[in-house]
């Protein structure tokens, strides 16, 4: 993970916060020209060093740009107001690990962000055997319980083939599936307490995880 490989993790520093709130209300390639090194010493150099951290266990980390594309986009701000990556685990289809740095906080999450056609499909095939359904229900209820939030793009009205009475017709509904925490801006974000806390969340989410990747797994559509 380049630079990241010779620097311990210590948590984000406040300067971390404060450029994504600075951000959000000067979105301009000035201030980040400015604030560029803010970024690489508080924001990318502590994300790629957790990556790091975290890898042995969860898998390598994709780390996303900061800058937006905006060819198709009426919001033509350049920059990202937030700092992200995912982490895959081993496994064609496994799931991800998904975690955010904001202005607002820590936020984490886990599942499938997006399904294609034949996912959804075999997604919702399993939640209609009894067995495989009961279970991932069982699933999002362990999820929930733990304090983590379970959505999801879902059809308004029920999908093709199924009737309304189906007894996990809600889950039925769901084009994506996902869990997700949200931790607002507190002290221990400036710590290595990071790492334990990411690791925790994820740990108590990867049963969602695993039921997607022995149930629906990865796409075999041809990408677009």
């Amino acid at each position: 993970m380049g630079s990241s490989d010779t620097v311990a993790f210590e948590g984000f520093p406040p300067e971390a916060l404060d450029f994504y709130e600075a951000l959000e209300a000067d979105n301009t390639k000035v201030f980040w020209t400015e604030h560029k090194r803010v970024y690489d010493q508080a924001v990318k150099q502590p994300l790629l060093a957790l990556c790091d951290l975290l890898a042995p266990e969860f898998g390598s980390a994709k780390v996303f740009r900061p800058h937006r594309d905006v060819r198709f986009s009426k919001d033509k701000s350049p920059y990202k107001t937030a700092a992200a990556a995912v982490l895959y685990a081993d496994g064609d289809g496994a799931g991800a690990q998904y975690l955010q740095l904001s202005a607002a906080g820590l936020m984490l999450g886990a599942g499938y962000h997006e399904m294609a056609s034949d996912q959804v499909a075999r997604f919702r095939e399993s939640v209609d055997d009894d067995t495989l359904g009961t279970q991932l229900g069982e699933v999002l209820a362990e999820v929930e319980q733990a304090g983590h939030t379970v959505s999801g793009e879902q059809l308004k009205t029920r999908p093709r083939g199924y009737d309304d009475s189906h007894p996990r017709i809600d889950l039925l509904r769901y084009k994506t599936l996902t869990a997700m925490q949200q931790y607002p801006p507190e002290p221990w974000l400036h710590t290595a307490e990071v790492a334990d806390v990411v690791a925790r969340v994820w740990r108590q989410m990867a049963p969602l995880n695993a039921w997607l990747e022995r149930n629906v797994g990865a796409s075999h559509s041809p990408r677009r």
